[in-house]
């Protein structure tokens, strides 16, 4: 049985570029540094950086939570991603975007009002 997501893990061609970058994006340092691997701890999950891995856009799609999706859209932008997916409204109050890192890998975002984080597990 599945019980959520723990993991998104994105390859990156330069780990050091990718950890620097993403480091701007999450607002902390990583708490696994590694040759062969980066972790960073976001909100009770990891996003990772895989070295020598083939970026695409493609593949899974984890959203990432945030509380503003335009407001983060735009942050990331300025970071120096590129628009995948412009902010939509999809229902009830939910909002998704999706950017490409500057590696190449589709970031998505989430703003979901609903989402209860008492019931993660």
């Amino acid at each position: 049985m599945l019980l959520g997501l723990r993991t998104a893990i994105y390859p990156v061609t330069d780990l050091t570029k990718g950890r620097n970058w993403y480091e701007q994006v999450l607002g902390s340092k990583p708490y696994f540094d590694q040759p062969f691997y980066v972790g960073f701890s976001v909100g009770g999950f990891e996003l990772g950086l895989l070295p020598n891995g083939t970026p695409g856009t493609s593949g899974p799609q984890p959203l990432w939570g945030v509380q503003s999706a335009s407001e983060e859209f735009q942050r990331l932008i300025a970071l120096g991603a590129t628009e995948l997916e412009p902010v939509t409204d999809v229902g009830e109050g939910i909002k998704v975007a999706a950017v490409k890192d500057p590696f190449g890998n589709r970031l998505g975002i989430l703003e979901n009002p609903n989402f209860k984080v008492s019931e993660v597990r």
